[in-house]
């Protein structure tokens, strides 16, 4: 099997993730995988790939000073794909990312090859301009199938774009590696945990604000938030300007997680919406009893409210306060939570997840040798 796969850049982030496990995985099975980029070689890919699979950064991620400048941009873009995917010549395409999607639908018009677009945020919340979305409702139509990670998503797209050839496959989600000897703590006791983009869609002010409301009952708990972005000013000066600087560390990225998670004694996620966030999945999968929003979309299919979890409303900062208060309090709650929590690992398998895209590929396959 040729399999191109197309991605903006592997940079740090959950569908970045993804893709280079996929792409790892299937390069273990023998497949030959070309994975394309749009970024330029000044990104280095954050996650390893297997040494067997074709990595080609295009370069043609760059900014528009306008909107005539940017449809230039974009003619030239789709000659690059077009050009980089017929010299990978693939039995299939599977891109990620809406923009990048659109990118790739309108390079492979005439070129026979079967393309999967998969979304990987919540599309009615996507940050897309108007003229990305009247392409995404356009081009969607183009592709072989679509993929989505929720059921919110999926009803987006039947009802409100009235396009049908969606499925939903889930993130698949990883074992943590096994525990070296570590001599050091390197979260300590009585932490919370978060993690992700400093980003607005993550919400990280909302968990900031909660967890200021309980500070001074609870002055032994620490909550540190792994990651960075553009918005890592405005929280440190909102962590400051809480009283919350004894209480609260933004450490930066980390390609290990686990060794934070570990450690944890609670994971929140604050999120204003999402995908299917690894993140969460992440540390479940090392146990962790979690508090997330009840956002769009994902959280409600990862847990399962009160056997493995907590969900609140969304944006409330009152109820995520209240909901991490009472773990912090409840130890025999935390490991009841903590106990279930690992079935996420069997739920979302890796090899029940890449059997899913497998079936998916030879279905869009035999398909299109009907046409």
């Amino acid at each position: 099997m040729r399999l191109t796969l197309v991605i903006h850049s592997l940079f740090s982030g959950g569908a970045e993730r993804v893709m280079s496990t996929m792409a790892n995985y299937w390069a273990a099975k023998g497949w030959e995988i070309t994975l394309l980029a749009m970024c330029g070689n000044e990104v280095t890919p954050f996650y390893t790939l297997d040494s067997k699979v074709t990595y080609i950064p295009l370069g043609i991620a760059i900014n528009s000073a306008n909107k005539i400048i940017g449809v230039w941009n974009n003619l030239w873009r789709i000659k690059i794909m077009k050009d980089a995917i017929t010299r990978s010549n693939p039995d299939i395409i599977i891109s990620f990312m809406d923009t990048t999607n659109i990118i790739v639908l309108m390079a492979t018009r005439g070129l026979s090859i079967p393309v999967v677009v998969s979304e990987r945020i919540e599309p009615s919340r996507s940050p897309l301009g108007r003229v990305w979305k009247k392409l995404r409702k356009l081009t969607y139509s183009y592709a072989d199938k679509i993929v989505v990670q929720s059921n919110s998503a999926f009803s987006y797209f039947l009802d409100t774009l009235k396009i049908n050839t969606c499925i939903i496959i889930p993130n698949p989600v990883l074992l943590p590696p096994k525990v070296q000897n570590i001599s050091d703590k390197v979260v300590g006791n009585y932490s919370l945990m978060a993690m992700g983009r400093f980003e607005i869609q993550k919400g990280f002010d909302i968990l900031l604000k909660a967890f200021a409301k309980i500070k001074d009952t609870y002055p032994k708990w620490k909550l540190i938030i792994l990651g960075d972005g553009s918005l890592r000013f405005e929280l440190e000066s909102l962590r400051d300007e809480l009283g919350l600087s004894n209480q609260v560390y933004l450490p930066g990225k980390t390609n290990n997680p686990y060794e934070f998670l570990r450690e944890a004694n609670i994971f929140v996620m604050s999120s204003r919406y999402e995908g299917f966030p690894n993140a969460l999945c992440e540390a479940m999968a090392c146990g962790l009893p979690v508090i997330s929003t009840d956002c769009p979309s994902g959280p409600r299919e990862i847990i399962r409210d009160g056997v493995d979890g907590i969900l609140v409303p969304s944006e409330n900062v009152y109820a995520l306060a209240t909901a991490m208060e009472r773990l912090m309090s409840n130890e025999q709650e935390r490991q009841h939570l903590a106990a279930n929590a690992s079935d996420v690992t069997q739920r979302f398998s890796l090899e029940k997840v890449m059997g899913m895209w497998e079936k998916l590929i030879e279905e869009v396959i035999k398909e299109r040798k009907k046409i």
